[in-house]
């Protein structure tokens, strides 16, 4: 079940990395070019709320799969931390995430909220730039490109 989940999970995460990059920048250029909002940007916006809400659930089956919470158990969260693979694998990957997953559904839900184009599409350029960046900086690239 593990590698299935791993699987899953590492090539889920393309999907998620492409339409966040897409929906992104969309926001960004329309904000910098003055366009209206529209439902293509909607159904992208949703689609890269979705796609992201089901990357962490698939990361905590992988989390529960991967026995991590044994590790700690046997270990202790000391060595944990000063181990840098089981570091990032158990504790600075999955909270980057997660914290990324967040600001997407903020970003996402405070856009419904604005009335006019430009405040709906600055809200998802904000947010959705924001979760981009963590998303860049805890990829394992080594493992992902690899």
């Amino acid at each position: 079940m593990y590698n299935t989940v791993k699987i899953l999970h590492s090539y889920w995460a393309y999907l998620v990395f492409l339409i966040l990059i897409l929906a992104t920048f969309n926001a960004i250029i329309k904000v910098v070019g003055g366009k209206e909002y529209s439902a293509k940007d909607f159904r992208i916006s949703l689609f890269t709320l979705i796609v992201s809400h089901i990357q962490l659930l698939i990361g905590i089956v992988l989390f529960f799969a991967a026995d991590y919470l044994s590790i700690i158990s046997e270990s202790g969260m000391g060595s944990v931390m000063k181990n840098s693979a089981l570091r990032s694998n158990i504790v600075e990957h999955p909270l980057t995430m997660i914290i990324a997953v967040v600001l997407i559904t903020i970003g996402y839900s405070k856009h419904k909220k604005k009335l006019t184009s430009n405040g709906k599409l600055k809200m998802i350029a904000i947010f959705y730039t924001l979760a981009l960046l963590l998303v860049i900086a805890k990829i394992p690239w080594s493992v992902w490109l690899g």
